[in-house]
């Protein structure tokens, strides 16, 4: 890949590839970011980024939540140099099919291009056409094992907002793709066009903690077959008991040996970390939804006390509880 310097007089050229059933917000949410980067907070001063938005045949292509979204074939780009490539995700059902002419356009181009860039399962993208061997990426929480499973020569990692390995930059699900975009636009423009951008974007230039912190709806609920769904009920009702795996076993009518090997093959975890999911997803509603001091929330949801709630905040989110409700708290509660 190229490692040429922006110019500062020349709108950097980006190119968004668009497929069929892609997530609109993928593409929408950098090329919002692109079109609203400017210098010196001028919105009436020249763009900083000359967007394309490309498919195989072009025309239009229709988005995952059904909008048509109207580009460019990939053959008008011939000749044409592209600075920054940016793979947009999102399918149609559990499997990500990379569309082969796509995939090979992308190998063709990658070379050239000085930034290549994936959104959400767009990785897969990347991927199919040999440019993350060996790397270090990033993607939507719910696809990580199954790019690493597909690609075992990829290093996925499971939280991460967005990563650059050298040129190539890949992104968490969905909205991640903005907190992407905002650090390309700091490496091109500097801090503060990129700070100006996600101010009239209302966004954080830099969000705290992983992808995790989205996807605290516990895990149980996705793989639980219905065995245990009466226990996880009277668990979130009793979370400031003692819920341990003696207590809980006593609960269900089985030994405790038996019910942590029953539980763990059936759930996919431990009964410890299903308690510890449900209490710090308990602790996140209240910092979201009330404004009760950190000490009486970490009693109701079964930490004990608050310094005990900072330390699961720190380890399983890696922000403080007082981090997290300035960022998701409802506003007028």
């Amino acid at each position: 890949m190229k490692t040429d310097a922006v110019r500062p007089d020349v709108p950097v050229r980006v190119v968004l590839l668009a497929h069929e059933q892609m997530n609109l917000l993928d593409l929408s949410g950098p090329l919002q970011a692109l079109a609203t980067a400017r210098r010196d907070g001028d919105r009436n001063g020249p763009a900083l980024y000359d967007t394309i938005v490309a498919s195989v045949d072009g025309g239009a292509i229709t988005t995952s939540c059904g909008l048509p979204v109207v580009t460019v074939a990939l053959s008008s780009l011939d000749g044409v140099a592209i600075d920054t490539l940016i793979a947009p995700g999102g399918c149609k059902g559990d499997t990500f099919h990379a569309p082969p002419r796509l995939v090979e356009w992308i190998a063709q181009r990658a070379p050239g291009v000085r930034r290549l860039c994936s959104v959400c399962t767009g990785a897969f993208l990347l991927a199919a056409a040999g440019q993350l061997e060996g790397r270090q990426v990033a993607t939507h929480w719910d696809w990580v094992t199954r790019l690493g499973a597909q690609y075992p020569d990829i290093h996925v990692d499971a939280d991460r907002i967005y990563i650059q390995d050298g040129p190539v930059w890949t992104s968490a699900g969905v909205s991640a793709g903005i907190d992407l975009t905002l650090a390309l636009i700091e490496a091109d423009f500097g801090h503060q066009v990129a700070i100006q951008t996600a101010r009239q974007l209302v966004m954080f230039i830099k969000r705290s903690g992983g992808q995790s912190q989205f996807s605290v709806p516990l895990a149980a609920q996705l793989h639980d077959r219905g065995d245990f769904a009466d226990l996880h009920a009277w668990m979130a009702a009793h979370l400031a008991d003692d819920l341990c795996v003696e207590r809980l076993a006593e609960h269900v009518g089985m030994s405790p040996r038996n019910f942590a090997r029953s539980y763990a093959s059936k759930v996919g975890r431990t009964p410890a970390k299903t308690v510890d999911a449900m209490r710090l997803e308990a602790a996140c509603r209240a910092l979201e939804e009330t404004e009760l001091p950190l000490k009486s929330i970490a009693a109701a949801a079964g930490h004990g006390d608050d310094q005990s709630l900072r330390r699961a905040f720190q380890r399983q989110l890696g922000i403080s509880p007082t981090q997290y409700r300035e960022r998701f708290a409802a506003r007028g509660h």
